[in-house]
């Protein structure tokens, strides 16, 4: 009897653990409103169904109720190929631009570009979470079907699935809580008047939510210096503490950063001398082989700085500048360094006076999306896998990738500046630096993980 009882407590509890509430009864669009556009939703089926309409903004049929932390399930399909997207924690207040809706957005997009999954802040900061590190997430989305959508909003974490694949993993604290949406995307490009996105099987957990367990999903972090739970386990560690310079010393010697660098609320600076002092630079104490280094970014106007790596300090500099590869930190519009060197090679995000970036992608046009204002953060990304393929990152767009100590990459060094280090950026580890350049240059979120 005893037993009897026990499971049965067992069995309620899990009940209860995965208790859904539905949010559209199959019937009427009770339990939601419409905000923004004029677009048409009405009840096929057993399915909410969103029409495009000319000549309006974005449309949002949105829950009376607000949600803080939840798991949402629905499934969705595309009639035609339309831009869309789920909107969860959002807003929409007088006092914010009209009362115009802003918050989370789980994307819809079945473009060429396939960013279905990704998150996007709808009327705020745009893109926070771009999948093109995320092969696998971004095959996921199945153009001519139905499609399960799950959105995890528990803290600050922000998890995102489409059929089951993890397809974004946002930490982000700007909105606790707020309503969810389906959206229907006003026209434009090849969308035209008709077109239709279809929902249903619309539910949500609200009590003793259970998160998906860590996977492989890269996280885009936007709390200051910190780690989460899904970068720990994928070996992450923070290279910049976000307090002192614990991990950091002066390049050619054993000191710490002298006054040029300064940390203060979490920021790593390098101050202006008006160029009249530079080669101040930086390295980590610790020597790294193959790795993935994540780091922001901020430029002031007109200014030049650099992440290194590989190193290697035997190298003499004739200066205090440490010698390795370079990730350029640059204001390309402003700095004259970017109109030197061959091709482009010494503007932002190239391998400095090697190889340049490539930043304008001519079939999805989104060469707008690379570079951030001045003044604004930017994310940069090197990549080293262990057969010594490296890559350059920006803002989520790999902007350049070549094969270190291959005939090729050689060949680039022979003509280089470098040509006179023996050896050059082929050393099995090296340290990480920054660049202290002379102008007024920001580092935070600095992380790095090996690779085995």
């Amino acid at each position: 009897m005893k037993k009897l009882i026990l499971l049965f407590f067992l069995f309620s509890t899990t009940v209860f653990a995965q208790k859904w509430t539905s949010l559209f009864d199959g019937k009427t669009l009770k339990g939601w409103n419409q905000k923004g556009g004029k677009a048409i939703y009405t009840v096929e089926n057993g399915q909410i169904v969103g029409q495009t309409v000319s000549d309006t903004p974005n449309s949002f049929l949105c829950t009376d109720k607000d949600y803080g932390d939840f798991i949402l399930e629905l499934d969705l399909k595309l009639d035609d190929e339309m831009n869309g997207g789920v909107q969860f924690r959002s807003l929409s207040k007088p006092e914010y631009q009209n009362g115009r809706v802003h918050g989370y957005q789980m994307e819809v997009d079945p473009s060429a570009r396939a960013w279905s999954g990704a998150i996007y802040d709808e009327g705020r900061r745009d893109w926070l979470y771009i999948p093109n590190n995320n092969p696998e997430g971004k095959k996921a989305f199945v153009p001519t079907g139905w499609n399960k959508y799950r959105i995890e909003a528990i803290g600050n974490t922000l998890r995102t699935f489409i059929n089951g694949v993890p397809t974004a993993h946002v930490i982000d604290d700007m909105t606790a809580q707020g309503f969810i949406a389906l959206q229907v995307h006003s026209i434009y490009a090849k969308m035209k008047p008709g077109m239709k996105i279809r929902w249903k099987n619309i539910r949500i957990q609200i009590e003793n939510l259970k998160p998906s367990p860590t996977d492989a999903c890269p996280v885009v972090n936007l709390l200051l210096n910190n780690i989460s739970e899904q970068e720990k386990a994928q070996g992450y560690k923070m290279l910049f503490n976000g307090q002192n310079f614990d991990g950091w010393r002066k390049v050619h010697g054993t000191d710490q950063p002298n006054s040029r660098w300064k940390v203060e609320n979490g920021i790593l600076s390098v101050g202006s001398s008006d160029g009249s002092e530079t080669g101040n630079d930086i390295v980590s104490t610790e020597q790294y082989g193959a790795f993935e280094l994540v780091f922001e970014f901020k430029l002031t106007e007109g200014a030049n700085s650099g992440v290194k790596y590989f190193v290697d300090e035997k190298y003499d500099s004739g200066g205090k500048s440490g010698v390795g590869l370079e990730f350029q930190v640059l204001d390309d519009e402003k700095h004259p360094d970017a109109k030197m060197g061959a091709a482009g090679n010494r503007t932002l995000a190239s391998l400095y006076d090697l190889i340049p970036s490539y930043k304008i992608d001519k079939d999805l046009k989104m060469d707008g999306r690379f570079i951030k204002k001045i003044g604004s953060w930017n994310q940069g990304r090197v990549v080293v896998l262990p057969n010594n393929t490296v890559q350059h990152w920006l803002n989520g767009f790999k902007v350049l990738e070549y094969e270190r100590k291959s005939n090729i990459y050689n060949a680039l060094v022979a003509r280089s500046k470098y040509a006179k280090y023996e050896g050059f950026g082929a050393a099995d580890k090296g340290h990480i630096l920054l660049q202290d350049h002379g102008d007024n240059v920001s580092y935070k979120n600095i992380k790095i993980r090996e690779i085995k």
